[in-house]
Parts: structure tokens; sequence; C-alpha cells
């Protein structure tokens, strides 16, 4: 008897309701407005350090720069999620012009982006507090 593997795909899955794909979008706002905490927390970290720079390096400012940045991105993001939620709303007030697989398309690509995101945000994460480790071993 033979078997036959299927392509490693979530095609043949019955596609999530619009309510699911909503719940998932509100959870991306959430996480989304928590990074933005987490950012404000970070750069009044880099703030306090600022002249605590070891061995004359200035990573302080670097980091300082790499926060914004992520600060710029979550915005445009979160404006992303919100334009999202909108096309949804539509959708469910039958508004004409508007297709339910293009909106799951763009729900699969905002999960993709929310998924590298969420890796490059941990990387930062994990920068920023190595820095500040440093700094505390190196202070007299």
């Amino acid at each position: 008897m033979s078997t036959k593997n299927l392509p490693n795909t979530y095609d043949y899955l019955l596609p999530e309701s619009l309510a699911g794909l909503h719940r998932e979008s509100v959870e991306w706002m959430q996480t989304v407005a928590f990074w933005q905490d987490e950012t404000r927390f970070f750069a009044s970290l880099l703030e306090s350090t600022k002249t605590a720079n070891p061995k004359g390096v200035d990573t302080s400012e670097m980091l300082r720069d790499l926060d914004r940045l992520h600060q710029m991105l979550f915005e445009y993001l979160a404006e992303e999620i919100r334009e999202h939620e909108n096309v949804l709303s539509r959708i469910e007030k039958g508004a004409k012009g508007v297709a339910d697989s293009r909106y799951r398309e763009t729900h699969r690509s905002l999960k993709e982006k929310m998924t590298r995101f969420t890796l490059d945000f941990r990387a930062f994460k994990s920068l920023v507090f190595s820095y500040a480790r440093d700094l505390k071993t190196f202070r007299p």
C-alpha cells in the first residue's frame, strides 16, 4: 500500500472565519501597542546611559537610532492593521468592490510581517539588554 504525501501548505485547511481573522488583527494591535511601550522604556533606559559608554564606543546612539526606527515601523504597521480592519468592516457591511479573498491575502501578508517584526524586535531587545548588562559590569 502506498501513501501520497501532500505538499506542506495550509490551502487544504478550511479557511478561518472573518471573526477569527478579526481577533488576530486585534491581538496584533495590542502587540504593536506593547512594543511601542517597550520602545519608550528602552529610549528612557538608553537616555539614562548616555554618558556611561564603555571603551568610548557610542553604542547608545546606535541603539537610540534603532529604537526610533522601530517606533516608526510600529506606527506604520499599526496603521496598516487599522486599514485592514476597515476593509473587514466594509466586507461585513456588504460594500461593493471589496473581496473576501483579497482581505484574506492581505491578512496572510500582515501575519508574515508580524512574524518578521517579532523576530526583529526580539533581537533588538536582546541587543539592548546585552548593552545594559555590559554597562552595569563596566561601572566602577
